[in-house]
C-alpha cells in the first residue's frame, strides 16, 4: 500500500509538501525518505518523468509534471499501475491548487496545506481492489503511457547509491539500445550460421555420398 508522499520543486529539490506520517511510519521508512532527498537531488531536466526506484521491502515511485515531482513509498508488492494512478490524481489537484505559486514558493513545505487531499487519495488506494476499481473507471481520463507501466523505466536504490547511475532518458535509452544491440547480434550470427550451412550442406551431402561410394566399391 502507498505508505508516505512528498512534493518536491524540481529545479531545486525544495520540498513543497509531504504527507503526515505517524510515528511508526517514520521508523519504518527513515532510510527511505533519506533516500527520496537523493532521487529529488538527481533530478535534472533531462530525467525519466516516471520511474520506479526498488529499495528493499519498498518501491519509490515518482512522477515529475511541469517542474514538480511527486514521489510516493509504497510497498513491494503494490502494483505499480495504482502508484502512479494515485500520483497522477495528485499532479492534476496540486497543478489546479497551487500551480502557479510554484515557482514563487521559497520555503520548505510552503503548501503543507495540500496534505488533507494527499490523506483523502491515500486512503482511497489503501485497499488494491478499491484502488484498482477507481482507477478502471477512470481510466479513460488517464493517457496510455501512464497505463502501460512496461514504459516507466525501472532502477534499483543501489544503482544510483554505489555505481552513479543516472534518472536520465538518455541513460535509459543507451541501456535499451545495449540490449537491443544485444540481441540482433546473436540473431545475425544465428542467420550467419544459418546461412552457412544452406551453402555448404549440398557439397558435404555429395561428399559423404562420394565416401560411401568409394567405400562400397573399394571395401
Amino acid at each position: 500500500m502507498v505508505r508516505s508522499t512528498i512534493i518536491a520543486r524540481a529545479t531545486d529539490a525544495l520540498p513543497l509538501a509531504a504527507s503526515v506520517d505517524d510515528e511508526q511510519t517514520e521508523n519504518d521508512l527513515q532510510e527511505h525518505k533519506q533516500q527520496a532527498k537523493l532521487i529529488f537531488r538527481r533530478i535534472t531536466p533531462n530525467s525519466e518523468p516516471r520511474c520506479s526506484i526498488e529499495s528493499g521491502a519498498f518501491t519509490l515511485h515518482y512522477l515529475i509534471s511541469e517542474n514538480v515531482v511527486y514521489l510516493t513509498i509504497a510497498e513491494k508488492s503494490y502494483p505499480r499501475k495504482l502508484a502512479f494512478s494515485y500520483l497522477d490524481e495528485l499532479s492534476k489537484e496540486f497543478a489546479i491548487t497551487y500551480g502557479p505559486k510554484v515557482e514563487a514558493a521559497r520555503k520548505p513545505y510552503a503548501f503543507v496545506g495540500f496534505d488533507t487531499f494527499m490523506s483523502k487519495t491515500a486512503r482511497l488506494y489503501q485497499d488494491t481492489r478499491t484502488a484498482t476499481a477507481a482507477s478502471e473507471s477512470g481510466m479513460d481520463r488517464l493517457n496510455n503511457e501512464l497505463q502501460d507501466v512496461t514504459r516507466i523505466m525501472t532502477k534499483n536504490m543501489e544503482e544510483l547509491l554505489w555505481r552513479g547511475d543516472s534518472l536520465d532518458k538518455m541513460s535509459h535509452l543507451s541501456t535499451s539500445l545495449r540490449s537491443e544491440s544485444e540481441k540482433y547480434r546473436k540473431a545475425a550470427k544465428k542467420i550467419n550460421f544459418d546461412a552457412m550451412i544452406r551453402q555448404y550442406a549440398p557439397l558435404g551431402g555429395l561428399g559423404l555420398l562420394f565416401i560411401i561410394i568409394i567405400w562400397w566399391k573399394f571395401f
